[in-house]
Order: structure tokens, then sequence, then C-alpha cells
């Protein structure tokens, strides 16, 4: 028994849990999580099964559900545990709440209302992919998960395209292949990515290369387990945009759109999906 139970201040607890072994959880996790009046969890099951490996008794306590599909009933019971001075943990189902979890809402709320709103950090699926990708960690942007459709996805990808820092994804395994490829053709085939799945867990693994050659990899292959997706900043030399623009025209005047945004792209290094975009416009003109 690791665990130490005290009284705990009346307050909303975010409570960070492993994103694969179990062990990974910290003390201070568990001391609040033995410790709290109220217990909620994203995933009631899997957090029960937690305190269980902990050897972390109910006591009375039932875990109550709270998730995207909850509704402001859910949360309202949570909150009306603060009115009545209780101290809440709460856990998303994996790594650390509100990171692509459920609980913004929730902590805004009692924040506003004026409760003590604290954490006890921990894992964090992004931040240990970071660690293992071998991309650079000076400056990063954590982008979730991307939409399904493939147009909304390629504008939201291209929205993410000169952000200069490696940007960090969540990713389906059913959709890894399409992303990969959606990508390569937005910010190049050259972009250094790696692809990080099933983190501190048996098969655990890390793959490195570039956005055209794991597009490749991944389109024949079926991928199982949680991923996320790394991919390098634009190390792309400045380019004028007005270079780009008389290139274009002057391209544009021999070459058909989809020739002359190749040759263009080419000729600067730059992504195709955008300057065939530009060659569209122009041609209209």
């Amino acid at each position: 028994m690791n665990f130490v139970k005290t009284k705990l201040n009346a307050g909303l607890y975010f409570v960070a849990t492993p994103i694969g072994t179990a062990r990974d959880i910290t003390l201070r996790a568990l001391d609040v999580l033995a410790s709290a009046d109220v217990v909620a969890a994203e995933d009631t099951r899997s957090l029960r099964r937690l305190m269980e490996i902990h050897g972390i008794p109910p006591e009375g306590r039932r875990i109550q559900a709270y998730h995207d599909h909850s509704g402001a009933g859910a949360r309202e019971k949570i909150l009306d545990a603060l009115r009545d001075g209780k101290s809440v943990a709460y856990a998303s189902e994996a790594g650390m709440p509100l990171i692509a979890d459920p609980g913004y809402d929730l902590g805004r709320q009692a924040s506003e209302a004026g409760f003590m709103v604290t954490c006890a950090p921990g894992p964090s699926a992004a931040l240990t992919a970071l660690t293992l990708a071998g991309l650079p960690t000076d400056a990063f942007f954590f982008a979730g998960f991307l939409p399904n459709a493939t147009g909304a996805r390629k504008a939201r990808i291209e929205a993410l395209r000169d952000i200069p820092g490696t940007l960090v994804f969540y990713e389906s395994p059913k959709r890894l292949a399409a992303c990969l490829s959606d990508m390569a053709d937005v910010l190049g085939g050259d972009r250094q990515v790696a692809i990080c799945r099933e983190l501190t867990k048996k098969f655990e693994e890390v793959r490195r290369g570039t956005l055209a050659q794991l597009a490749s990899d991944y389109e024949s292959t079926t991928v199982k387990g949680e991923v996320v997706l790394l991919v390098d900043r634009s190390h792309s030399p400045s380019v004028n945009e007005s270079d780009v623009d008389q290139a274009l025209k002057d391209a544009l005047e021999s070459h058909s759109v989809r020739d002359a945004a190749d040759l263009v792209a080419q000729m600067y290094k730059l992504p195709r999906r955008p300057i065939y975009q530009k060659a569209l416009k122009l041609g209209k003109g």
C-alpha cells in the first residue's frame, strides 16, 4: 500500500493517470484518489480497475461518470459537491485531464465559482512522444485530433504548415495512412515525421522517416493501438510570394494548371497543394 490517506482541502483535483503502465501513476495522485470525498472519471471502469491495482478501497464512494457526452447535469452534480465543501478528484481515462480529454468546462466553471482547482500532474502521451521522437523539442504545437473528412483535414494541416515548432497530433490507427498521405500532399513529402505507438505498453514502437516514406509504408499496413504523430517544423528557406506568383504566371503561359503547379512547387521546394490552388486562381484571372 503506497498511498497516504489524508484530509484534503475542499476543491477540484484533476488527477493524471497512466497512459499504459499502471505503475506510472504518481504517489500524490494515489493520495488524492484515496482521500477525496468524491471521485469522478471519464471512464469509471478503467479508474476503478486502476484503484484496485493500487489497493485503494472505494470506502462507500461511487465513482461518478463525467465525459464528453455527460452534459451539464453531470457537471452540476460535481459543482454541487464543491458547494457542499467536499474535495473532488477527477481523472480522464489516460494521461493528463483536458489534454484532448474532457474537463475544460468543469475546471472553468469551478474556477469562476471561486472553488480551488489544482492538479496532481503525471503522464502525458504528447510529452512522452516528444521525448522519444527525435524531433526538436525547443518549440512544439499540440494540435490534438485532426478532422475525419479529407477536405477538412487538409485544410487544418494547411493552417498549421508554417508553425515554427514540432507539430504533435493524436490519431486513430484506422486513419493513420490517410493522414500521412494528406500531410505529405500538403506539407511536402520530405518533412521528417515520427510515429509513436502504444507508448509505455508492451508493444511500444517508434518509427521515424519522411512523410513520403511512412505514407508509403503504412498504405497497406494494419495499425493497432494508440498513436501519437509528430511532424518536424518547416525548414524551407523564405520565399518571396511575388516571385512565386510571377513564376506561376510564366509557367501558365505554356503549361496546364496542374503542370505549372508541379513545376513551380519543385522549383521553390514548396508543398504542391497550396501552389496548385494559387495556380487555379491565377488561371481564372
